[in-house]
């Protein structure tokens, strides 16, 4: 018999169902307004609310024989499992979606929360000298399809099998966000930092463009291999001397970067390094040349450092490798902006201009970019590339980052800042 013990927990439960409801409404417009899954989260809270509602209702005292009259699931040890399962999932929900519509609380949560959540899982993924992060991505796809393969073969009930699917996706979710993912809704470059915007001038621009030429000219060093540990080492310190002002977390020295599970894959698509958010890895690709791994190094540490925006990702391994003793170093960090400057500029300057300005780089450096081009060219697969692009471009834009991929380009507005201080 289902004493009235028990039906006071119900009913409890319901309170809890009631009580995120009304929290789910009471958002603001602003943060569900681009968010469907909230209508779907109310849609669920709503069908599981009047099913334990007709179900406490029905009966004041149920029997062994009563229960043989309902459904399978509502047999009263799978109702409370399934209650506290979801009413947890629900509280993290709304608790990720408030944090999401108001920046301080994302900076609190970059400031207070993400170092210890982050400590705690890069201490456990650096016990293993592969990226966990690649082997639950793939492992969650295999699985996902496997499971529904499985329903079919054996004609289990769709709408059973879907529900457990999206379960598991909510959770992932909730994982993504709480482990990394709010980074992205912390307070903005300018307003964290206190650096006063400059708008765009070309003399703004031309007068950073003859510094970094001649900086870039001046870093040129032949780089045929590059020693891992001396990187790892500088670009730590550079991390740890950087102002406080900035808000990025202090790296361990146990950090250190996996390589891709499937680098060949990853270079079809033209990424060169990716941060694992589900378990604080960064994971740099096996195929980078050796100018390229420093600033890839730095780019990915800052994100793993805190930092969800591209361009200020670009913005710290730039400060934190042109400011290293190593000459491989410092060079790398400059070669690394070339790609922004070449697009900035062929927008900012007219053809002449344009035309003029790259005659001034060293004739080494230009032709170590071209040959890194082709490199990169030789290893990209239009088609699945294009659509990552499309992806992730989409992505961003739904994570607060307005220009999606563009961003990356940015960065050249930010060092114009920082430089007018």
């Amino acid at each position: 018999m289902l004493n009235v013990r028990g039906l006071k927990s119900m009913k409890f439960g319901v309170f809890f169902v009631d009580l995120g409801m009304c929290v789910l409404a009471a958002r603001s417009l602003t943060v569900l307004r681009h968010r469907s899954q909230a209508l779907w989260l109310l849609y669920l809270c709503h069908v599981f609310e009047a099913w334990l509602h007709s179900f406490i209702h029905y009966k004041t005292v149920w029997t062994e024989k009563d229960m043989i009259y309902l459904p399978p699931m509502i047999k009263l040890e799978y109702l409370k499992k399934i209650r506290v399962r979801w009413i947890i999932l629900a509280i993290f929900l709304v608790a990720i979606w408030i944090v999401m519509g108001n920046p301080r609380l994302g900076e609190w949560y970059s400031r207070s929360i993400y170092p210890w959540v982050s400590g705690m899982l890069s201490r456990f993924s650096c016990l293993f000298p592969f990226s966990v992060g690649d082997c639950f991505i793939y492992g969650s796809i295999a699985g996902l399809l496997g499971y529904l393969s499985y329903a079919i073969i054996r004609r289990r009930r769709i709408g059973r099998t879907i529900r457990h699917v999206v379960e598991y996706l909510a959770w992932v979710y909730v994982w993504f966000y709480i482990a990394w993912g709010l980074n992205y809704f912390r307070e903005d470059f300018f307003t964290r930092t206190r650096t006063t915007y400059v708008p765009f001038s070309s003399e703004h621009f031309q007068s950073f463009l003859d510094a970094y030429t001649d900086s870039l000219n001046a870093s040129w060093v032949p780089i045929e291999t590059i020693d891992r540990e001396v990187v790892k080492e500088a670009v730590q310190e550079g991390y740890r001397e950087l102002p406080t002002r900035f808000g990025l977390t202090t790296p361990g020295t146990y950090l250190h970067p996996k390589t891709m599970l499937f680098s060949r894959l990853m270079s079809g698509v033209g990424v060169m390094g990716y941060m694992g958010p589900f378990f604080t890895e960064f994971n740099l690709n096996g195929q980078l040349l050796p100018v390229q791994y420093p600033a890839t190094y730095a780019h990915e540490m800052a994100h793993v450092l805190s930092i969800s925006n591209e361009a200020e990702a670009n913005l710290y391994s730039y400060l934190i490798c042109t400011g290293s003793s190593v000459p491989e170093i410092r060079f790398s960090g400059y070669f690394s902006l070339l790609p922004y400057a070449l697009s900035n500029a062929y927008v900012a300057l007219d053809k002449d201009a344009f035309e003029a300005w790259k005659k001034r780089l060293r004739p080494e450096i230009k032709d170590l970019y071209n040959e890194k081009v082709a490199y990169w060219q030789s290893l990209y697969s239009p088609l699945i590339g294009e659509a990552q692009d499309v992806v992730y471009n989409l992505f961003l834009k739904g994570n607060k980052i307005p220009t999606g991929t563009a961003n990356y380009s940015e960065v050249i507005a930010l060092l114009i800042a920082l430089e007018g201080e």
